[in-house]
């Protein structure tokens, strides 16, 4: 077990704050994730005239902030920024240490566990502070130079792996989206040779109804509420909505099987299905929800073809507002859109292909959660000498 007094030197670039120049401000994320540029400020707008100037290679930490393993290894993105007298600043002295694994450790909860004991101040947690001198204190697991480079290697083997399986699965979703927009508008096609496979050109609003299952709120009952993704990735759970604070006089239930959008937010794709398990949910008026005549068009079919950022654009273009985030989309737009709309039994092959990503989507959220577990799993078993 090493110190950090044994290969750390402190090091402290003072200056004094021009107040016509821009300086870019640097902070440091918890977790050892990294040191950043926070801000842009012009000197004028610094309160404290003396600053410090960092380099990359160098170490930083966050003094308040210790305890959450606020601690970096600087690189080229902060160098020659400036940091305030919470971020001390270190030089790596000795070759017996390489700095990717010490980098590696302040990924680690032990840092941030030694910080927490070895910080002072008040239960506040704004004023737990890791000072200096206390930071000398830290102790790191130290193999031979040798054999601390063979594991920042392997470390960065497995890390490389779990970066490209999290891609992979980011992609097949990609694809698998793009698949159901394509089912859905087959854009191979022109239109004369759709209507003669059977293919319709009709108003939405032919298809289906706009629906408005009002309930008065009650101060005394709390109402489950959803919101909805943008970009059409479905339907998402927010906070009960609390009768006592709410000050909604209404709210609007929705049924599984509704076609729902939001109006704020349509200029970017908050299209989605009500799934069974939202089923008496409450949203505002901002929400409009339909009901589809299922002897003509299927919800599956209108989600998959309001994936399209195409469809989107249409919409919002006719919309009124001040900006893009004020161009409500309002249902009778909706329902004047026209679309051509496919036979049925097309319509229940998109229906079941949806079903298909909507199943790989939920395991793709659990296999994300293993892949996050993996790293610090890693990391563990790297500073205990078992990688």
């Amino acid at each position: 077990m090493a110190r950090f007094d044994e290969f750390l030197r402190r090091v402290e670039r003072k200056f004094t704050i021009d107040d016509s120049v821009v300086y870019s401000c640097v902070g440091v994320r918890g977790h050892g994730i990294g040191a950043f540029v926070r801000e842009r400020l012009l000197g004028m707008s610094i309160a404290r005239k003396k600053q410090w100037i960092i380099r990359s290679g160098d170490v930083v930490y966050n003094k308040l902030f210790a305890w959450r393993g606020s601690f970096a290894i600087a690189d080229e993105s902060v160098d020659g920024c400036i940091v305030s007298d919470k971020f001390p600043t270190y030089t790596i002295e000795k070759c017996s240490i390489d700095p990717r694994f010490l980098g590696f450790y302040f990924r680690t909860p032990e840092i941030a566990q030694q910080a927490l004991r070895l910080s002072k101040g008040s239960a506040a947690i704004s004023k737990l502070t890791l000072n200096p001198p206390e930071f000398w204190d830290l102790t790191i697991p130290m193999p031979p130079l040798e054999e601390q480079q063979r594991i920042v290697m392997r470390i960065e083997e497995l890390a490389a792996r779990i970066e490209r399986a999290r891609l992979l699965r980011h992609q097949t979703l990609e694809e698998t989206g793009r698949l159901l927009i394509a089912m859905a508008h087959r854009d191979d096609l022109d239109l004369q040779s759709k209507l003669q496979v059977g293919w319709r050109q009709v108003a939405i609003g032919d298809l289906v109804k706009l629906v408005d299952e009002q309930e008065i709120v009650k101060p005394s009952s709390s109402y489950p509420n959803l919101g909805i993704y943008s970009f059409g990735r479905g339907i998402f759970a927010k906070p009960p909505i609390d009768g006592m604070m709410t000050s909604a006089k209404s709210l609007r239930r929705v049924r599984a099987g509704q076609f729902i959008y939001s109006r704020l937010f349509a200029f970017e794709g908050a299209y989605a299905i009500v799934p069974s398990e939202f089923d008496g949910f409450y949203v505002s008026g901002e929400y409009p929800t339909f009901a589809c005549d299922r002897e003509r068009v299927t919800p599956e079919f209108l989600w998959a073809y309001f994936k399209s950022p195409r469809v989107w654009k249409v919409l919002a273009a006719e919309s009124k507002g001040l900006g893009d985030r004020r161009q409500r989309v309002q249902p009778a737009k909706i329902l004047s859109h026209r679309i051509v709309v496919p036979p049925l039994e097309w319509q229940h092959r998109i229906a079941l292909m949806q079903s298909k990503v909507e199943a790989l989507r939920h395991l793709q959220t659990r296999t994300v959660d293993e892949l996050n577990a993996l790293l610090p799993s890693i990391l563990d078993k790297a500073f205990k000498g078992d990688l």
